[in-house]
């Protein structure tokens, strides 16, 4: 199985290495196409405003800088590079999300859903004061977020689709019905999920989507593309063979988004 394109790795405009660094793992890996989706939200409540000016995710105020950044690079790899954007969704964000991308154009869009209300899922802090029931509760509704972000037809990736179990907390709620629900509307809609291998070498240990999450997607005949969601160049290079593993143990050819 041949994995010629990575669509989803992150540079120094969010939380990654510096561009060229992340272009000699990718050329290095064997890569014939990078894409350069950084963090980035466009939310206006308080809590969103300031966790943005923590992290120094501001791709929505340089991406005409990063986007120049990768235009110098181009004739110094042999590489095809894709100027993307991994976007921050919440349905109460639809209207400034599709503003911000019209504006923008980017080659193409990266979703995830990182935050369910003002808790951001990755984290375990927000959920140890939670009972198991509330715990449960914050799965559903990040399910939920998952279909309307398939439905709002405004990104062509959906990324690491299970992110909730990442986190110990919350790892073990996801339900058979919750799979089914996302590939339905995944089966209808222009998105596609990527296969994550963010966290397949760390303590996790599981690609995105798990494997029972990935039978139902597969099983509605949705398409799956390709995302290391690598921050360092030796994270590319470590990741795109394990990458190539899955897929020919899957017999599914990844889909080019671009």
């Amino acid at each position: 199985m041949s994995i010629t394109h990575d669509y989803h790795v992150h540079s120094n405009y969010s939380d990654g290495e510096f561009l060229w660094k992340m272009l000699r793992g990718a050329e290095a890996a064997g890569l014939d196409a990078v894409g350069f989706a950084d963090h980035c939200n466009v939310a206006d409540r308080e809590s969103m405003r300031l966790e943005k000016c923590q992290l120094g995710f501001t791709l929505d105020e340089t991406y005409e800088r990063r986007r120049a950044a990768i235009e110098s690079f181009r004739d110094s790899f042999d590489l095809t590079v894709y100027d993307a954007v991994e976007m921050d969704y919440d349905p109460r964000d639809e209207a400034r999300i599709e503003a911000f991308l019209d504006e923008a154009d980017f080659d193409y869009a990266v979703a995830s859903v990182h935050h369910v209300g003002d808790r951001n899922v990755q984290s375990k802090g927000p959920f140890r004061d939670l009972s198991e029931a509330e715990r449960r509760v914050v799965v559903d509704d990040y399910f939920d977020a998952l279909v309307a972000l398939a439905e709002s037809e405004l990104f062509e990736v959906m990324a690491h689709p299970d992110l909730v179990e990442r986190n110990p907390l919350l790892r073990g709620f996801a339900t058979d019905d919750h799979y089914e629900r996302v590939a339905i509307a995944l089966a209808g809609s222009r998105t596609v999920p990527e296969l994550n291998a963010g966290r397949v070498l760390d303590d996790y240990g599981e690609f995105h989507p798990a494997p029972a999450f990935l039978e139902a997607i597969l099983d509605h005949d949705v398409s799956v593309t390709v995302g290391s969601d690598s921050h360092r160049p030796e994270e590319v290079e470590k990741r795109v063979p394990v990458l190539k593993e899955r897929f020919a143990e899957l017999d599914v050819e990844p889909v080019r988004i671009v």
